[in-house]
Order: structure tokens, then C-alpha cells, then sequence
């Protein structure tokens, strides 16, 4: 099914879906949930827990490419290395992203058109300081290696794609965090936070983002 561009209530652009998927971002405000929840809540909470280190990054769901960005142009606000790794089942054509207004209202449209032009399963350096690789599949089928210090998980709600919310893909992601390290998500399910505990997760509830109650930060205990 054709996927269209909606106006989220900051002004900031998501896909929507006319099927179970609904929307990329929240109707709330697509650049303020992922602000929230991915740089707030998780990158910059990974700065307190890994001082002066180097960070490495998962992300569950390249979609759209706004977390990538996001965390693109942090890494160079302040001068730090990101290794960034990044997985998609269904890439959006860069031409199409194009049509997103992410660069627009961040001043920042050549980065983000890289992040889209970037080569898959390739490390790609978009900055002094952040590099990226994208993977094109599903999460269960990747041999992920190496270990990260922070996972973004953001996947389309448990409702469309429950299979991406169990104890078993926590559990693959829960393998190949530092310990110490931290998953967000957007999604408080009771469900999902259950599912996370039994991959070994220390799970809490942060408040979340405009619109949503709570959101999910799992760590990885030391």
C-alpha cells in the first residue's frame, strides 16, 4: 500500500500508512518524539553512562532516517565519535525521502540527503565524526556483531508487527549491548516491558514524549 507524507503538530513530516502500520513518527510531532525519546532519553543518557567514550549505536528501523540525522548532527555539535549501524526491512528511495522536511527545519538538507544516498551494507563516513552502515532485512535474520552502547528501537507498534516485540529479539539485542548499556523505545506496553525482563533488561517507564504518557528505557546492568 502507497504510503503518503503527513503534517505532524510541530510542523515536522512522517509517513503514513493506510493500513495497520499507521504512521513513522507520532501524529504528536514527529522531530519532538524522536528528540525526546532517541536524543534525550537514550543518547544522551549513553553520554553520562560512557564518559568520554567513543558510542556506538543500533538502530531498529532506519526508516525515515530522522534518528539517524538527529544523532548526526549531535555527534558533531559536540565533537564526539559515533559509529552508527542501522536496520531496515523496507527502505524508503532516497528521492522519496527527499520529500521530508527533516533537512529543512534542521538547516541541515545535505546530510540528510547522504544518510539516504549512503550505500547499504557499507560503512559510510558522513562527518568528522559520524559514520554509518545500513543493513537492508529483518532483524531476525541479521548475525549482529560487535558490541553497542545504545540501541534505538523503533520498530512499528507491537499491534502490526508483534513478532519484533518479543523476549527473543530483546534477548539478540540484550547479547550485543556493553554492559551498562541502554535500549529506548517509544512503545510502555506492559507486554513489551514483560517480554524485555525476561531478556535480562533492567526496564523503566521515563515520562515520554508530547502526547504519550511514558516511554521505555532497558538497560543492560553491569
Amino acid at each position: 500500500m502507497e504510503r503518503k507524507i503527513i503534517v505532524t503538530k510541530d510542523g515536522s513530516h512522517t509517513f503514513e500508512y493506510p493500513d495497520v502500520r499507521g504512521t513513522y513518527h507520532s501524529r504528536h510531532g514527529a522531530l519532538g518524539e524522536s528528540r525526546h525519546v532517541f536524543l534525550e532519553a537514550g543518547f544522551q543518557d549513553a553520554l553520562r553512562r560512557f564518559p568520554g567514550q567513543p558510542l556506538s549505536v543500533f538502530e531498529m528501523g532506519f526508516g525515515s532516517g530522522l534518528n539517524a540525522l538527529l544523532t548526526a548532527l549531535e555527534a558533531e555539535r559536540i565533537a564526539l565519535t559515533v559509529q552508527y549501524v542501522a536496520i531496515e526491512a523496507q527502505p524508503i528511495p532516497a528521492k522519496e525521502a527527499e520529500a521530508l522536511n527533516y533537512g529543512a527545519l534542521l538547516g541541515a538538507r545535505q546530510v540528510f540527503q547522504q544518510l539516504h544516498a549512503a550505500p547499504w551494507s557499507m560503512e559510510t563516513k558522513i562527518s568528522e565524526h559520524f559514520t554509518i552502515r545500513k543493513e537492508e532485512g529483518a532483524l531476525q535474520d541479521l548475525q549482529l556483531t560487535g558490541l553497542y552502547h545504545l540501541v534505538y528501537y523503533d520498530a512499528f507498534a507491537p499491534s502490526s508487527q508483534p513478532e519484533l516485540w518479543k523476549a527473543e529479539r530483546f534477548r539478540q539485542l540484550y547479547e550485543v549491548l556493553h554492559p551498562g548499556g541502554t535500549l529506548v523505545t517509544y512503545c510502555s506496553k506492559s507486554v513489551v516491558r514483560r517480554a524485555m525482563m525476561d531478556a535480562g533488561f533492567h526496564v523503566t517507564k521515563p515520562q515520554g514524549p508530547w502526547g504519550k504518557r511514558e516511554m521505555v528505557r532497558a538497560v543492560r546492568e553491569a
